[in-house]
């Protein structure tokens, strides 16, 4: 494996550090809704080939001491499949709220950090004979967009697809003592400051020569990006929101759907994208919520992951940039609503700082784990909601012979009072809620004001 496989990334490395802080952690759950219960032994085989074919499946994480190097990635010497393979059965009726509430303990757990940093439990006896597949994995595993391409080793495009080829032979443990963990943290980090010293004499000189030839645009530049990193870590003492100001370990979760047709034609009304019609309904929802309690609010904050990957980059690790900024809550018209929020996202998306991400998250690693965590989770616990879009599948997929008829993201809250993201499965938007009960001690209220916000954006459909 390269070197960016065998270390966490600085952007990958912070999110493991600040869950010092439990209400920051970052764990990812994924839900499918299946026609019918997996074939068991089917199931297992096809995790057990994932996991050979995707290290992070056997990879556990070990750091070296001091924090003279990032986390690395090891193999794990006793991988056990059945600690991360489960199945229970949920208890008659086995209503779609049972499964949300079966779940809900799941997604505030934390990992064992001995073991990799995932596990699937296979939930039965639900109504109608259907059952749920829940994928849980750390963020600092991937993001949600790599999170989909690697769920691609575990579905078929087909009920009864044939087996795939035979496991290749499972990678051997690695086993590290203090001495020689150190000796190769210390190796990595001198590669990476060579790599970083060889590649600074170049970048002065362009830097210079594009100075020589235009001073003022290159002295306009620099400064663009120093306010731009500046906007980006900008501190906040509190969140916007006059109500949702209280942060705790207690998750609530919710689902409702959209018609992907719906959403994609209301934001046609508006010239914006399917995203704009998303984050347009999330703040009616909101508002509505404040409202409801007198506490009507003109402006909440916001965090929305932007997608930065590559093409043909790896699907392990986090290639998004998280943009944190204020958003439109009292522009009552819906049609303003998506064109404002499409002004604002796309100028976030050309903030110089979105590409330094890595950087500024290697500046924060070099701090001690205790003052990293109170600086940045002050940061995240001012942010008042999250909002994601993660593009799903557009073809039918199946899982061990049953049909994957919804599919669920319940992205961490990691410091904000909700968390809504958008999953795309075929022709159905499936919205997953995540609530911090701390900071939203009535959600169902809150669903269904969220409800009437994206009612409002679909009916221009």
């Amino acid at each position: 494996m390269s070197g960016f496989e065998r270390h966490m990334s600085d952007a990958d490395a912070l999110m493991w550090h600040i869950e010092k802080d439990p209400i920051l952690r970052s764990t990812i759950v994924a839900v499918g809704i299946l026609d019918r219960t997996p074939e068991w032994d089917r199931l297992r085989e096809r995790f057990l080939r994932a996991s050979i074919a995707i290290p992070r499946f056997r990879q556990r994480v070990i750091s070296p001491p001091l924090r003279i190097g990032p986390p690395r990635w090891a193999y794990e010497p006793d991988f056990d499949l059945n600690f991360h393979l489960k199945r229970f059965t949920v208890a008659a009726p086995g209503t779609h709220r049972q499964l949300l509430d079966a779940i809900a303990p799941i997604a505030q757990s934390s990992f064992d950090r001995a073991r990799p940093l995932w596990e699937c439990t296979i939930l039965d006896g639900l109504e109608g004979g259907q059952a749920a597949m829940v994928m849980k994995v750390h963020h600092s595993v991937t993001d949600g967009v790599g999170g989909v391409e690697l769920l691609t080793q575990l579905v078929d495009l087909e009920r009864d697809a044939p087996e795939r080829l035979k496991n290749r032979v499972a990678p051997s443990g690695e086993f590290f003592d203090s001495g020689s963990l150190i000796r190769e943290s210390v190796a990595h980090t001198t590669r990476r400051w060579l790599g970083i010293g060889r590649r600074v004499p170049g970048t002065i000189v362009r830097t210079t020569s594009a100075a020589a030839r235009n001073p003022l645009g290159s002295a306009l530049d620099a400064t663009a990006t120093a306010r731009s990193i500046g906007k980006t870590l900008a501190p906040a003492t509190a969140p916007m929101s006059s109500i949702m100001t209280q942060r705790g370990m207690g998750r609530w979760l919710a689902t409702f759907d959209l018609a992907l047709d719906d959403l994609k034609r209301a934001a046609k009304v508006a010239e914006g994208s399917i995203n704009d019609a998303f984050v347009a309904g999330a703040c009616g929802g909101l508002a509505r919520y404040h409202e409801r309690h007198g506490a009507a609010v003109e402006w909440l904050r916001m965090t929305m992951p932007i997608n930065i990957r590559t093409e043909g980059a790896s699907t392990a690790g986090n290639q998004f940039a998280p943009a944190r900024f204020p958003v439109p809550t009292a522009i009552d018209d819906p049609v303003e609503r998506m064109q404002a929020i499409r002004e604002l996202v796309l100028s976030w998306r050309g903030e110089p700082a979105l590409g330094l991400t890595g950087t500024l998250a290697g500046v924060l690693n070099r701090l001690p784990t205790q003052t990293t965590t109170a600086f940045f989770g002050g940061m995240l616990k001012c942010v008042d909601f999250v909002t994601s879009n993660v593009p799903g599948s557009p073809l039918p997929v199946f899982v061990a012979g049953a049909a994957v008829e919804r599919f669920y993201a319940f992205g961490p809250p990691s410091g904000a009072a909700v968390n809504i993201t958008l999953m795309s499965h075929i022709d159905t938007c499936c919205i997953g809620v995540v609530v911090d009960t701390a900071a939203v001690p009535d959600p169902e209220a809150l669903l269904a004001d969220l409800r009437a916000g994206f009612d409002e954006i679909t009916a221009l459909a």
